[in-house]
């Protein structure tokens, strides 16, 4: 695989990272024996950066993803979590107060068995948005508590993830230049969604890393198809399974296609994560990524979509 820096971090990542949301049977069960199994395929064949959330699976992900780090080499991998996200008996908990975000690295240590964490993200911000102080909250509390962490040693980097990049964008404009280090957008880099695209140099300008997630964009480019849950509009999923309809008629799996097209086209985003509780999907995502890609077939998915490219959904 190709391996890129995020950012001015230092940290030199494969163009193809693990998310462990899956872990957390997030999209479905899993047994954990197998979700172990998948986080060692990952490392033992290239992939070096890893990223979960206490939010995934309300704590589980962080749980079972710890189990499998027991038996890997620390320097094998940089390991990315997040604050400012929750979920306890299955309801959602937000709360991005400096307290609970310091408070959250050092629970989220304990279940992921290091000692540091790489990378710490605030997650998902578009919620605080909706919450008392919004979005300036995260700039006068989450973020100094976790640059706070960072002067200590705890943490290595400091990022934000959402699905809506003007929000990255605000975010960095209203912070001291450099307290950002990485951001994580997800779906905005994929067949159907190249949004991120239009932010890429204001990011670099500030010096900040860029770290694509969902190539599959949440299940929407599957031969599966989307999961009853996603937020997507009726129109965009009926395109997009037109669009698998054809990739399959042509031999080509769209999930080939479409990580293909998040990895290896734009060297400007350092890394994209996939989301698998199983080896073998691993493995095959792993191969996906080290294959030509189709370029015609892009186009012809593409235009498939038609009107529903860049069709937008908000997060939930």
């Amino acid at each position: 695989m190709i391996y890129n820096e995020i950012g001015k971090t230092g940290m030199k990542v494969a163009n193809l990272a693990f998310g462990a949301s899956s872990l957390g049977g997030v999209f479905r069960s899993i047994r954990e024996d197998e979700g172990i199994r998948a986080v060692h395929t990952a490392v033992d064949n290239g992939i070096n950066f890893i990223d979960v959330s206490p939010y995934y699976g309300h704590l589980k992900a962080e749980t079972v993803l710890g189990k499998a780090l027991r038996e890997i080499p620390r320097d094998k991998y940089y390991l990315s979590t997040k604050v400012g996200r929750y979920g306890k008996d299955g309801v959602n908990i937000w709360d991005y107060s400096a307290e609970r975000a310091t408070q959250s690295v050092y629970e989220s240590m304990e279940r992921l068995g290091v000692d540091y964490i790489d990378l710490i993200n605030v997650h998902d911000i578009e919620f605080q948005a909706s919450l008392p102080g919004g979005l300036q909250k995260v700039c006068d509390e989450t973020l100094p508590a976790l640059v706070a962490l960072k002067k200590k040693g705890v943490v290595g980097h400091v990022g934000i993830t959402d699905l809506q990049p003007e929000n990255l964008q605000w975010v960095i404009e209203h912070v001291e230049e450099g307290t950002v280090e990485s951001i994580l957008n997800f779906c905005h880099y994929s067949l159907n969604d190249t949004l991120l695209t239009d932010y890429l140099d204001f990011f670099e300008q500030h010096g900040v890393g860029v770290i694509n997630a969902s190539p599959l964009s949440m299940g929407l480019l599957s031969s599966r198809g989307t999961p009853d849950w996603h937020p997507a509009s009726d129109a965009l999923k009926v395109a997009c399974r037109k669009a698998a309809e054809y990739c399959a008629a042509q031999g080509y799996p769209i999930e080939k296609l479409a990580v293909q097209f998040s990895t290896n086209l734009n060297p400007r985003i350092a890394t994209t994560l996939f989301s698998s509780a199983n080896p073998d999907n691993v493995l095959k995502n792993i191969s996906y990524v080290n294959e030509p890609m189709d370029e015609e077939l892009v186009k012809e998915v593409q235009k498939i979509i038609g009107d529903q490219m860049f069709v937008r959904w908000k997060n939930s």
